[in-house]
């Protein structure tokens, strides 16, 4: 049996994932974590095999998590389970030490597959990921301006490009508005960018924007 710990503040997506592996008998969430400090502390109550990992959660960032994780019980492959599609934040995961990634839309179709290949200790990407993570290796000969970003900041300037006024990022990543102003400030000066429109422009020439955007 594989047993699973699910962090995702959302109940229905918990609800949603449980559902999907209800059908197997192989598989089993036999834990649950709101927040990243829940997490932290459910490594250490049970035996897992894997662990599903939300990349927003209320506390800290998900790779901030997905770090302490691979630190704290670097044994048990990490999926990461995430509302982005970009190939970009499956780089990132990935190179922080997540073992797959599969984007929430697409639960259904490979949640299941992947949660057995990552507990084999194999790794996982859905195709069109993995095609695009490949093309994106290939072709950055020299490291990108936005891979110095914290993770917070990334996440920041991703949905700045894709339109969301910054009250609405505060609400997506359980922030204040002046902090999500403090990440702009510090990733626009990173990125040697002087404003909005060439954040925009930066992230539509590198693919950071989400679908249909």
């Amino acid at each position: 049996m594989i047993n699973v710990l699910i962090v995702d503040d959302h109940d229905i997506v918990r609800e949603g994932v449980k559902q999907i592996v209800s059908d197997t008998t192989d598989i089993a969430i036999a834990g649950e974590a709101r927040t990243g400090g829940e997490a932290l502390s459910g490594i250490r109550r049970g035996k897992w095999d894997l662990i599903i990992l939300d990349l927003n959660l209320p506390d800290r960032a998900g790779l901030e998590v997905l770090s302490q994780l691979r630190t704290t019980a670097p044994h048990i492959p990490v999926l990461i389970f995430s509302m982005h599609r970009e190939a970009s934040y499956a780089t990132r995961a990935l190179k922080a030490g997540a073992a797959g990634y599969v984007s929430k839309d697409n639960a259904r179709a490979h949640l299941v597959a992947a949660i057995r290949k990552v507990a084999r200790g194999e790794r996982f990407l859905t195709p069109d990921l993995a095609e695009s993570v490949a093309f994106g290796v290939v072709d950055a000969a020299v490291e990108n301006v936005h891979e110095r970003l914290s993770d917070r900041e990334f996440q920041v300037l991703c949905l700045i490009a894709a339109g969301m006024p910054p009250r609405e990022i505060a609400a997506e990543l359980n922030l204040s508005v002046r902090t999500v102003g403090t990440h702009r400030t510090r990733l626009l000066a990173k990125m040697a960018l002087r404003n909005n429109a060439q954040l925009v422009q930066y992230a539509i020439q590198h693919h950071l924007l989400p679908e249909g955007k």
